[in-house]
């Protein structure tokens, strides 16, 4: 039986999350619900939970200063949030998930099947401190990627180009090396639709604008930094040429 528990200083929150999880998801059990963030760190150290259900806007305290409790994390953190898009962007960038608000059912139990599956708390302060981080800029600046091993933190920066492979993705890199990623090349267009630094080329990649070293318009090639090579769309060039206009190639 995994133990939960919830902290949110809305009442009528903490009801709703927990008569859900107690009236509809098997095998969780809510062990104690708090109004603030340091009475649910009193409360996780009281019962250890598996999993904790956080909201972010609280008084005194943001849901991100959580972890900064605790030297070691034995449990899972899924947010509880009415943010907008761009912050879903950055809670799914940061690989931490997360339940927006009015909660939905189906969501909640995906979330349980997920850490009934697999816990992976010792990434949790790593993947926090990566939603931290891109919450505080304008654009998204730090993507956990899931790997074998479980998951590889990596600045945007140094992503040079994105190519897709069927349902996978190759992630290459500033340094020419690459991996590949189990998401569709859809799923990074999303998550990097509000920063310019990266223009959808092709129907099958995506291109850091600022690793160019060079665009052949006669032949639609570009060439990367990193010694990559790509070919970009007839019908894109148009567009693609006004945006590197301005950069020295």
């Amino acid at each position: 039986m995994l133990k939960a528990i919830i902290i949110d200083d809305e009442h009528r929150a903490q009801r709703v999350l927990k008569n859900l999880i107690e009236g509809f998801c098997e095998g969780i059990e809510v062990v104690a619900t708090c109004d603030t963030l340091v009475d649910g760190v009193l409360n996780i150290n009281k019962y250890e939970p598996d999993v904790v259900f956080c909201d972010i806007e609280m008084p005194q305290h943001t849901g991100l200063e959580l972890l900064s409790f605790f030297k070691d994390v034995n449990f899972e953190l899924i947010f509880a949030t009415g943010y907008s898009e761009y912050a879903i962007q950055a809670f799914e960038m940061s690989a931490i998930d997360y339940l927006l608000k009015p909660i939905q059912l189906e969501k909640l139990e995906t979330a349980i099947e997920k850490v009934k599956a697999k816990k992976d708390a010792e990434s949790m302060k790593e993947r926090l401190e990566t939603l931290r981080q891109n919450f505080q800029g304008e654009v998204i600046t730090k993507v956990a990627l899931p790997v074998m091993e479980g998951l590889l933190f990596v600045e945007v920066a140094k992503i040079s180009l994105l190519e897709a492979d069927g349902s996978y993705t190759n992630v290459w890199f500033t340094d020419g090396t690459k991996l590949l990623i189990s998401k569709k090349l859809k799923f990074f267009e999303e998550l990097l639709s509000n920063n310019p630094q990266f223009y959808r080329i092709h129907r099958s990649s995506i291109v850091n604008l600022n690793e160019i070293v060079q665009y052949s318009k006669k032949d639609g090639l570009i060439t990367l930094e990193n010694k990559k090579i790509t070919k970009i769309a007839r019908e894109k060039k148009g567009d693609f040429e006004q945006k590197v206009a301005a950069i020295k190639l």
